[in-house]
């Protein structure tokens, strides 16, 4: 045997940790935005990486872990949200959570993962409940707090399935003339509905 110590098959040296699993979640990022959770493998997410599944399994563990890490990114921002969106006017609160919420869609650092995470929870249940849970404890109750009515949570739902839907039909489908009409057109029609679900009587 030689002086050089043999590695552990699959695993990085320490110093290459980071770099490995920062490469492994981009990979997983675009499987799921590609192909959505169901076509989405473990296997798959490694190849794209360029490591051994088992390392996939080691730093993430389940499949329904790594969707759950991958995307957890877009959500970054909302994790701001609901203090920006409470600033300000509440009779401007549908304009800014419109504005906020498109912004993300138009940014393509976090439409990919976005991506991801509309085309896999429409299909699979698991990838469904890991949206939900996203959505729920990092915004949509975060706004509701913020609005002191008796149907805050409902309200807020109904805001939410305005402007998810609408980016479905803009950046999923992309039915046109909405895929490629101006932001500001969007904002100006679409803010004042979300503003009546929000605050409407």
């Amino acid at each position: 045997m030689t002086g050089v110590t043999a590695r552990r098959r699959g695993r990085p040296p320490r110093t290459e940790a980071a770099d490995t699993r920062d490469r492994i979640l981009g990979a997983a990022r675009e499987e799921f935005s590609e192909r959505g959770y169901e076509k989405t493998s473990v296997r798959g997410i490694a190849k794209a990486a360029g490591v051994d599944p088992a390392l996939v399994h080691h730093y993430f563990g389940t499949k329904e872990q790594i969707f759950e890490a991958a995307i957890t990114v877009a959500f970054a921002p909302a994790l701001n949200a609901p203090d920006a969106i409470a600033e300000g006017p509440v009779d401007e609160v549908g304009e800014r959570l419109t504005r906020f919420v498109f912004g993300i869609w138009e940014n393509p650092v976090t439409r990919a993962p976005l991506l991801a995470i509309v085309r896999s929870a429409v299909t699979n249940e698991t990838a469904a409940a890991v949206f939900r849970r996203l959505v729920a404890s990092q915004l949509l109750r975060r706004i509701a707090a913020q609005l002191e009515l008796p149907d805050a949570e409902l309200r807020a739902e109904l805001a939410a399935a305005q402007l998810v839907g609408t980016a479905i039909l803009r950046y999923v489908i992309k039915v046109e003339p909405l895929a490629s009409a101006d932001m500001e057109q969007i904002v100006a029609r679409l803010a004042p509905v979300v503003q009546g679900h929000l605050t409407g009587a």
